[in-house]
């Protein structure tokens, strides 16, 4: 992988550099080239303005061409040729001297005509040929040494930029696939079981964060571990102690140490309904979790239903001398829940309140309007629960008597199985608690259309 990272940023730098300098080079040279056409055609207008004012002054200097041809080689000696025809045809001046005295004509120049205005008449001196050698002229070379040093520069400039961004690839991936080396040797452990795996990074960055969401991810997969391990053992726990008295009833009446009678009957019923509730707790659990818990959602009275959830504990706060209080506004909108569901909900934390809260204590069961949610709360008087374990208490199989007696809660899934069902209906579900000072539990429902 490291090569194959490092070979690639190698490419990608290389082709960027070479893009870079065509694309200069390519431009430069347009310019350089643009310029010198330009300079070009300057020159030429003025070389040829400045040949003819020579020839003519010497003209109108003997009133002849005689002697012309020391004129035309003086002319001649910065590059152009320059060929001047007499009226008749005849060459009098070559600046290379190769055609004087010749009849001369050259289809592929356009001749200029030497000619002067005499009282009002045109008199034709003759015709000037000139050829010219672009390389050769003054103005040229100057443009020619600059694009031959732009092109130089650009080469060694692109040769050096391709050198470091090799160097540069090399510690660049060196510092990127190292950290990346890292989280792989982690990741590949972390799949072989070893849930302990953290990668510490320094600095910021991508990588960096993906270190990160890395540990993250781990410490969820070892939190994920140790609940599934305590559920194993709380479950192994719960269906041991019904189990074990089963078995101990069964063999006393084995032995007939114990008459099977309606109170051992009565026992053994016991034990095996504790059973059946916690198959069917932990069998609604894993469908609630699983989002396959079906649900049948109506508009529904949420203060009828706070009634009818109040009603079956009543003996119990009769029996514990503890006073219940319903505060409901008459103008409550409709609830779109399922009525069973939720009644199951209030049926778990009025349960816990009324076992938790001591003789003469208070519950308080309330509901009120929160936008397009109503909430219902539940509030109680008990001994309330400590702050280290609150951010625990929807967790499955969490008690905050570690005693696990029997008297002070169920299986511990009540409380789980309620928060499940609340989201389930698209709310949230909350407790606040102060160690001594009691308990409040509360749950939103979606007001209906």
């Amino acid at each position: 992988m490291i090569h194959r990272l490092w070979f690639r940023l190698a490419l990608t730098f290389t082709v960027i550099i070479l893009v870079t300098v065509i694309t200069i080079y390519f431009f430069v040279s347009e310019r350089i080239s643009t310029e010198m056409k330009y300079y070009e055609t300057i020159g030429a207008q003025y070389r040829t303005l400045q040949i003819r004012s020579q020839l003519y002054l010497h003209y109108l200097d003997r009133g002849s061409w005689d002697g012309v041809q020391s004129v035309v080689a003086a002319l001649g000696v910065s590059g152009p040729r320059i060929v001047l025809v007499a009226v008749n045809g005849t060459v009098v001046g070559d600046s290379k001297e190769e055609l004087l005295g010749t009849n001369y004509t050259d289809s592929s120049i356009n001749p200029l005509e030497m000619s002067l205005v005499r009282g009002g008449v045109k008199e034709i001196l003759g015709q000037i040929y000139i050829t010219s050698d672009p390389t050769a002229e003054p103005y040229v070379a100057p443009f020619l040494r600059l694009s031959a040093s732009i092109n130089r520069s650009l080469l060694l400039g692109g040769s050096l930029a391709i050198g470091i961004a090799l160097l540069l690839t090399f510690i660049l991936s060196r510092r990127m696939t190292s950290p990346i080396g890292v989280l792989a040797k982690a990741a590949r452990r972390l799949g072989h079981g070893d849930l302990s795996q953290r990668v510490r990074l320094q600095g910021e960055g991508e990588v960096t964060a993906l270190a990160q969401a890395f540990n993250s991810m781990a410490a969820d997969l070892e939190y994920a571990e140790q609940l599934r391990r305590n559920m194993v053992a709380d479950v192994a726990h719960e269906l041991r102690t019904p189990l074990s008295n089963i078995q101990g009833y069964l063999e006393a009446i084995r032995d007939g140490m114990i008459e099977p009678d309606a109170a051992t009957i009565r026992s053994l019923n016991e034990e095996t309904s504790l059973l059946s509730r916690l198959v069917n707790e932990l069998q609604e659990l894993s469908l609630a979790e699983a989002g396959e818990l079906k649900l049948v959602f109506q508009a529904e009275d949420i203060t009828d239903l706070l009634r009818q959830a109040v009603s079956p504990v009543q003996p119990q706060l009769t029996a514990g001398e503890i006073s219940l209080s319903l505060e409901v506004p008459d103008n409550l909108p409709l609830v779109n829940i399922d009525w069973q569901r939720v009644n199951q909900v209030l049926h778990n934390i009025l349960e816990n309140a009324v076992v938790h809260t001591p003789k003469g204590g208070i519950i308080k069961v309330a509901a009120s309007e929160q936008g397009k949610w109503v909430e219902v709360s539940v509030s109680d008087t008990g001994k309330g629960i400590p702050a280290e374990d609150l951010p625990h208490i929807f967790e499955r199989f969490y008690r905050v008597d570690k005693s696990r007696a029997r008297a002070t809660g169920g299986s511990g899934l009540g409380l789980t199985i309620a928060k499940r069902l609340i989201e389930a209906h698209g709310g949230t579900i909350t407790v606040q608690s102060k160690l001594g000072e009691g308990s409040r539990f509360s749950f939103t429902l979606p007001v209906a259309e």
